[in-house]
């Protein structure tokens, strides 16, 4: 049987020594396959232009002739300065380099040479970069344009195109085609073989551009249709718990509640309940702003699973969070007679034991926990719905594992960062989505506004007068303590400041070296409002619900994100009276600037996540490594959106054919498909 480039090792290229060998290996460079795979992030351009053209500042090629004797100082051991004067066209150019001392013996007059570098127009001079003599042997670099390639070590750029272009040659008639001919034909794409090669070598912009085009749709198709022939097949079993209740019984609940559902809260649950009912597993996550009501949606999902004979887990990222809803949930089902458990790190040994005994015994009807919930030693009886609140702070492993828990049961993920359509086709395509944008009933906007530091006496006395009015405070700062490295306020520095302000209120310091006990206490207090301002790092970013505070606080605000920034905001606004936030910064970049300005402008988390994506890019929205986004080689999720949509779309199609586990012309994408985690087991023909 014949090999595939993916099994060929690097060291079968001619050149590859067995340290170089190991130094690739490093750059996750293992086969022939990987390395041509290995695609360049950008041009050196070494096409010869007329200096007539370039403008001050430009980096550019150019042809010359040497015409002066070249001159060399050296600075110490080994900085030296060379310089030659260089007739290029209707210009005498003085040519610099910079320690390249080796040049000078090279520099005879009338020799032609080809210059790059950045062109200086007032001073007639060129600081360059590189330089070679047409026609002395070698690679030729004049004329072309030439990869750059991430390097290190001693892999160098020169040795990686060298090994590059030498495994084309060994190779190259080996690549394989990956896309289905009729999306090839559909999208007028450059076959795969053609794109490797004109990605790494091209003879201009214009064919770099449609390789990069081809392989780009290429990695967002491969990645969409893992999401999409997850989502098929999973539709297509009928392993899972179907739920049964009336939806008179979903109504009755629903009536307990002290408020009535918006019409957003009512699509999403219809939606919801819809799926459980199905045996097939649901699989779906809930977006929706700050303060919108996902937790309640919860609740009724939960309430549907237990009351069809199963068990709920909820999963969240804090100890604050999962105590919360705890009670949150406690007080909704109190005269159900379902049992709500809380399972985290800091319980007792003994409370712990008695927990995983009554979710083993079925006593335990629904448990509220953290990253304890996956632990080897916690078994239900029946676990029937997984509910992961924050589900971006959670790795994909960490939802996985919760979920084999149970028999095959359904899953809700919820997010309070609302995240854009572009974001959530590629991160979460494998699930459906509902989305809450409507605010709970009652709810006001909540004000915002940018102060310097200067006008901290003006935020001060905003303080005493809301809370005069009976209303609490809340000043978020970035860090616990002094850091010598960043100069902002840090949380015990501003707790004994404010104390100092007002020494005739209660303040209360919340940070997360503080025991789950201490925490408790603290936010018990703010909750009582036994304290007037509660001074906290982001450790309450997310969920705590104090409905009696009305103002955000929010200390060098540049520091943040904006679906950060937007996270700390949501915690005021949540009960009748009108509520602020206030952002103290002073930004020194466009960036911080543009944050508090986005901020100012708009509360609707939708189009702030819109505008952050754009300000941060896809990398770090979620300010994390967990969040189960694919690092893509060439793809950008912000610039390549509308590629992105078509390949969701064209896997989806492709993967919902009957034909397409058995066509034998699908077989080599089955064959990827069978790579993958997702499909570890399955029978894909």
């Amino acid at each position: 049987m014949m090999m595939t480039l993916d099994q060929i090792s690097v060291r079968q290229i001619k050149g590859v020594s067995a340290p170089k060998e190991q130094e690739l290996h490093a750059f996750g460079v293992r086969t022939v396959a990987d390395l041509l795979d290995y695609f360049p992030f950008r041009y050196e351009d070494y096409r010869i232009r007329e200096l007539t053209d370039v403008k001050e500042g430009e980096k550019v090629t150019v042809l010359g002739h040497v015409r002066g004797v070249p001159l060399l100082q050296r600075y110490g051991k080994s900085k030296s300065r060379l310089t030659c004067k260089v007739e290029v066209g209707q210009w005498l150019v003085t040519a610099v380099w910079f320690n390249r001392h080796f040049l000078q013996d090279q520099l005879v007059i009338g020799r032609e040479i080809m210059l790059t570098g950045k062109w200086e127009q007032q001073r007639l001079q060129m600081t360059i970069s590189d330089s070679e003599f047409p026609g002395s042997g070698g690679a030729a670099k004049s004329g072309t344009l030439q990869p750059v390639y991430s390097v290190g070590g001693s892999i160098t750029q020169p040795w990686m195109r060298k090994t590059v272009r030498q495994a084309l040659t060994q190779y190259g008639t080996m690549i394989e085609e990956m896309l289905p001919h009729e999306l090839v034909r559909q999208h007028d794409l450059m076959a795969r073989r053609d794109a490797v090669q004109r990605i790494h070598l091209p003879d201009d912009t214009k064919e770099g551009q449609a390789a990069r085009d081809r392989l780009v749709y290429e990695e967002l198709f491969l990645f969409q249709l893992k999401l999409q022939a997850y989502r098929a097949l999973n539709r297509k079993r009928n392993d899972g718990i179907a739920h049964q209740i009336e939806s008179e019984t979903i109504r009755q609940f629903a009536a307990t509640l002290p408020f009535e559902l918006t019409d957003a809260q009512k699509k999403v649950v219809n939606e919801i309940c819809v799926d459980m009912r199905r045996p097939s597993c649901m699989n779906r996550l809930l977006q929706g702003d700050v303060g919108s009501g996902k937790t309640v949606v919860a609740a009724i999902a939960l309430y549907v699973a237990v009351k069809s004979g199963h068990q709920g887990a909820l999963m969240v990222p804090t100890e604050i969070l999962a105590d919360q809803h705890m009670r949150s949930l406690t007080r909704m089902f109190a005269d159900l007679g379902i049992q709500v458990a809380l399972l985290t790190g800091s319980l007792t040994e003994k409370k712990r034991r008695d927990v995983l005994a009554g979710l083993q015994m079925g006593i335990i009807d629904i448990v509220v926990g953290t990253h304890a919930l996956i632990q080897d030693d916690v078994f239900f009886r029946s676990l029937g719905l997984v509910v992961v609140d924050e589900q971006h702070r959670f790795g994909v492993n960490q939802r996985s594992v919760l979920r084999r828990k149970g028999m095959n049961p359904d899953v809700l993920t919820m997010t309070a960062t609302p995240i854009p359509r572009t974001m959530a086709i590629t991160a979460f395509g494998d699930m459906d989505v509902s989305t809450i944008r409507e605010r709970p009933h009652g709810r006001k906007p909540i004000k915002t506004y940018w102060v310097k530091h200067s006008m901290m006496e003006r935020v001060l006395g905003f303080i005493r007068k809301e809370v005069s009015k009976g209303r609490q405070a809340y000043i978020i700062c970035p860090l616990i303590e002094e850091s010598e490295k960043l100069d902002v306020q840090n949380a015990i520095d501003l707790y004994v400041q404010t104390q100092q302000s007002f020494p005739d209120l209660r303040v209360g310091l919340l940070h997360g070296r503080l025991s789950a006990a201490e925490k408790e206490t603290v936010m018990g207090a703010f909750g009582a409002n036994e304290t007037h301002v509660l001074v906290a790092t982001t450790v309450v970013e997310v969920g705590v619900d104090v409905p009696n505070a009305t103002l955000m606080i929010i200390m060098d605000a540049e520091r943040f994100g904006l679906s950060q920034l937007h996270q700390l905001r949501g915690r005021v606004g949540r009960g009748e009276h009108q509520s602020h936030c206030i952002l103290v910064a002073d930004p020194k970049s466009e960036t911080g600037k543009e944050r508090m300005k986005v901020m100012t402008d708009t509360d609707d988390g939708f189009e702030l996540s819109r505008r952050d994506l754009e300000i941060r890019g896809p990398g770090d929205f979620f300010g994390t490594k967990q969040s189960g986004l694919p690092e893509f080689r060439l793809a950008d999720m912000v610039a390549d959106y509308e590629v992105l949509e078509i390949a969701r779309d064209d896997a989806a199609e492709l993967t919902g054919r009957d034909d397409f586990w058995s066509n034998e012309s699908y077989a080599r994408l089955r064959s990827v498909l069978q790579k993958d985690q997702f499909f570890q087991g399955e029978q894909l023909d």
